[in-house]
């Protein structure tokens, strides 16, 4: 549970991190509080979250099961282990 919630936090965190390039990149101050203005952060906010809504509905829409699939819990046969699937 806790990969999905640090790839949700990664993807939330990289417009932030693609601003801070460009600030590196343009040479102006990564750490001077004019270089991130309160308009600019609230943008790179909006834009973050869409991009954690947009990695949500793709992540339902790509990784369910197919429609009346049953899903068999994995489970050992004969001392083997036999992972999970959708039937």
């Amino acid at each position: 549970m806790i990969r999905p919630a640090f790839t949700e936090v990664g993807i939330f965190l990289i417009p932030f991190a693609v601003y801070a390039l460009f600030l590196v990149a343009s040479r102006a101050g990564l750490l001077a509080p004019n270089s991130w203005p309160l308009h600019l952060v609230a943008r790179l906010a909006v834009i973050a979250m869409v991009l954690v809504v947009l990695s949500f509905v793709l992540l339902a829409h790509f990784s369910m099961a197919p429609p009346n699939s049953t899903y068999i819990p994995a489970h050992v046969e004969n001392g083997r282990f036999v992972p999970g699937v959708d039937k």
